[in-house]
């Protein structure tokens, strides 16, 4: 990735003093159901509010450009774009060939300029990166494990009309994020995993295969960073609805081939500098730069399992259930780790609690532990440590005594990859007893994902007595409709039983 020549010469103050008086709008892919959470966030930290979008995990909000070091701390979202223009009610023609020769000429009216310099700006925050990192890199059985539960087996939960697919203008395919990714259909039947399930939109995805002679030659870029030289770059197409007479595919080719005509930019799918974002659902268009080189949630975790979850969501849940200074927060069944490791470094005057009854993933999670406080050490923090302990335990029977845990927050297996839904049977409602028994009557509360709801409200109904169920957030987990539980502790005392059906 090409870097700014004043970062590296110290004048760093510089950049962000223009930045100050440059606003931007930026767009940021979160979690499908965290979307109010995270504008929350945007409201909290940087005092700008937010507009969520229709196109489900989404939002936008505008801050002064000098602002983008820390727009890059917010927690709760993925990847991060410029906006260079939104059209709400986009008017797209009837037939393919019109509608595509709108988006070339669309190129040519877009306001480049303030937009370009915000992503200059960006690259000039960076630290010391010489060349662009691949996300993609690792062998595939090392990329399997960066999935969330159930991904391999996601579906559309509800068989929606319409249609949405994502695609570069090359036949090169880059992992971005998990929403913003055009997969191949190979890649698909191999993975078995699919886009975000919504009510007005089924999933379906194609990869450009041809196409990118029209963006091959390369031409003088426009005067960046300290000096001339030829920027590379690519446009990533996504696309949702059923009222669009072309694909995807089509609309990256030729969008970039306009690009790339009114900049003499070069296009490389891989090595690139500038990506070019065209989102389109329905009659809603925006167009943006990409901020981000891989999402913002790969910040915590090293060593991953199979069903490994995303820190994104991780923060989402744990920002649901509201900790307060001294509570002490329990995930009993922790995986890796990506929830109390992401409550201790958000929450560090809190006390985290992490157990799994899997040795091998106590080993992980004590391994990405062990990784964040050597980073902690490089970076020479002046409050070493983390307040997070971890143990192997069996969830029916924790070492902990009765009312002593004031949060409860953890990804349930699913009944897919870990255990079996035929298990969960048994299972849930003796961890709903047990959490019962753990967590502090009347101001307990536990925070808890799951794809198995059947299962979770007939476990839930026979706890009713202990656990009052609070907000619902419905969340996609790697295409699988799956939902976040607050629930509240009553003040009724938990008893043991041996039979719960």
């Amino acid at each position: 990735m090409a870097e700014t020549e004043a970062a590296a010469d110290g004048q760093e103050p510089a950049p962000c003093e223009e930045g100050s008086e440059l606003a931007a709008v930026i767009g940021a892919t979160v979690p499908t159901g965290f979307e109010l959470a995270a504008a929350e966030e945007v409201q909290e930290k940087l005092g700008s509010a937010s507009r969520i979008s229709r196109d489900r995990g989404k939002i936008y909000f505008e801050v002064p450009a000098g602002s983008l070091p820390q727009v890059h701390r917010l927690r709760s979202v993925d990847n991060l774009f410029v906006v260079v223009q939104e059209f709400k009610d986009y008017q797209f023609k009837a037939s393919k060939e019109d509608a595509l020769k709108d988006l070339e000429e669309l190129v040519k009216n877009l306001p480049w300029s303030s937009p370009l310099k915000v992503w200059e700006l960006n690259n000039s925050l960076k630290k010391k990166k010489s060349k662009r990192k691949k996300p993609n890199v690792q062998p595939a059985a090392s990329r399997e494990t960066l999935r969330e539960e159930g991904e391999e087996e996601g579906s559309d939960p509800k068989g929606t009309s319409g249609e949405e697919d994502s695609a570069h203008n090359s036949a090169s395919v880059e992992l971005t994020s998990d929403q913003d990714t055009g997969e191949t259909k190979a890649a698909e039947a191999q993975n078995g995993e699919e886009k975000e399930g919504d009510p007005e939109q089924s999933d379906s995805k194609d990869e450009l295969q041809e196409g990118s002679e029209s963006v091959a030659k390369a031409g003088e870029a426009q005067p960046s960073e300290g000096g001339t030289k030829v920027l590379k770059f690519r446009v990533t197409c996504n696309r949702a609805g059923d009222k669009h007479s072309f694909t995807s595919n089509e609309a990256a080719r030729d969008f970039g081939g306009a690009v790339q005509e009114h900049f003499q930019w070069k296009a490389d799918m891989t090595d690139f500098d500038v990506e070019v974002l065209l989102n389109i659902h329905n009659n809603e268009v925006v167009v943006g730069i990409a901020l981000t080189e891989e999402s913002l949630h790969r910040r915590n975790i090293t060593h991953f399992g199979p069903t490994t979850l995303r820190s994104t969501l991780a923060y989402g849940m744990l920002r649901l259930c509201d900790p307060q200074p001294t509570d002490i927060i329990v995930d009993p069944m922790c995986g890796t780790g990506a929830i109390p490791i992401e409550g201790a470094t958000e929450w560090p005057s809190c006390y985290h609690i992490a157990g799994d009854n899997n040795p091998q993933a106590v080993k992980r999670a004590a391994n990405n532990i062990c990784s964040l406080l050597k980073r902690q050490e490089s970076k020479e923090s002046s409050a070493p440590g983390i307040p997070l302990d971890i143990i192997q335990w069996d969830i029916c029977n924790l070492p902990l005594r009765t009312g002593c845990v004031d949060i409860i927050v953890s990804d349930m297996p699913f009944g897919k990859r870990i255990g079996s839904k035929k298990k969960n049977w048994d299972l849930y409602p003796a961890c709903l007893m047990e959490m019962g028994r753990i967590c502090v009557p009347g101001t307990g509360r536990a925070v808890l994902l799951t794809q198995d709801k059947k299962c979770f409200a007939k476990a839930l109904s026979r706890m009713g007595h202990i656990w009052r169920k609070g907000q619902t957030v419905w969340v996609n987990v790697g295409g699988l409709h799956a939902a976040v539980y607050l629930l509240r502790r009553t003040w009724e005392q938990a008893e043991e039983r041996r039979s719960f059906w």
